[in-house]
């Protein structure tokens, strides 16, 4: 196996892609905008650093990648493909217009950041189903499309980074629950990573550890979402996993019944204002 370390830029080609430009960069891997030169299709190609293109990552790549294929849910973002070309490991995905870290610099409608964190939901509801924990569940890992339409990406890619990186535990701290950062990760702490998501959205305060209630934006918090939401986000984010939602499925399922009140009273207090 070789790999091609020579740098790769906006116009040059990787077989059948021509990378437009990087849209995004890390410590592990580089994210490029393409054109599928002969389908004529934007494409993301996530393209690991050569530094970390090991055998064993090779073989959890695949391993994630099978995985995430069997995820066929419109809320999870697909892998179109995952092999080596020009001596370039190459992941291609669908090109998003923005994470929704990026969409979280700009104040968001209530309406909308509730719909995003039910499509959240329903994307991780679909994958507990099916005896999957994403373990990453933060903004830069949340893709905007057209229409608000979001796609939860990186199932297991970004713990095989976690992994390979640190040696130790995955997730990314400031996002995980207090178990999963002790190793011990479960549905419940993809639950946690909802709630203070959620919590975000809603309040405009990021939670932090220890997190003890009531949280940063309490007050913007109250006065933006029904008490019955506000519930749900509290149990979420329950230091105590077995306080919080079993699964994905049940927190969705509570989030769905408070949709009408919910948006009744958000709208009721933006009158007021």
């Amino acid at each position: 196996m070789t790999t091609n370390r020579s740098s790769l830029r906006a116009g040059s080609r990787l077989g059948k892609y021509r990378l437009e430009r990087r849209i995004g960069s890390g410590g592990f891997a580089n994210v490029y905008a393409a054109t599928d030169t002969l389908l004529g299709i934007k494409v993301a190609l996530k393209i690991p650093l050569p530094t970390y293109v090991s055998p064993e990552l090779l073989e959890e790549f695949r391993r994630e990648a099978r995985l995430t294929m069997k995820l066929d849910h419109p809320n999870i973002l697909p892998i179109r493909d995952a092999s080596f070309i020009d001596g370039h490991f190459v992941i291609v995905t669908p090109l998003a217009e923005r994470t929704l870290e990026d969409r979280l610099k700009k104040r968001i409608a209530f309406e909308t950041a509730f719909d995003i964190i039910e499509q959240l939901l329903e994307a991780v509801a679909h994958a507990h189903e099916h005896g999957v924990i994403h373990c990453d569940i933060k903004p830069e890992n949340v893709l905007m499309f057209p229409g608000n339409h979001i796609r939860l990406a990186d199932f297991g890619i970004a713990k095989a980074a976690q992994k390979t990186i640190s040696g130790s535990g995955t997730g990314t701290v400031g996002y995980m629950a207090p178990e999963q950062a002790m190793g011990k990760p479960s549905a419940k702490s993809d639950v946690f990573s909802i709630g203070l998501l959620a919590h975000r959205m809603f309040s405009g305060k990021w939670a932090e550890y220890p997190f003890r209630w009531p949280l940063p934006g309490a007050a913007q918090l109250r006065r933006r979402a029904h008490p019955d939401l506000i519930a749900i986000i509290r149990k979420s984010l329950s230091i105590n996993p077995p306080q919080r939602f079993r699964d994905a499925s049940q927190m969705l399922q509570q989030w769905k019944k408070t949709r009408l009140k919910a948006i009744r009273y958000a709208k009721r207090r933006r009158s007021e204002s």
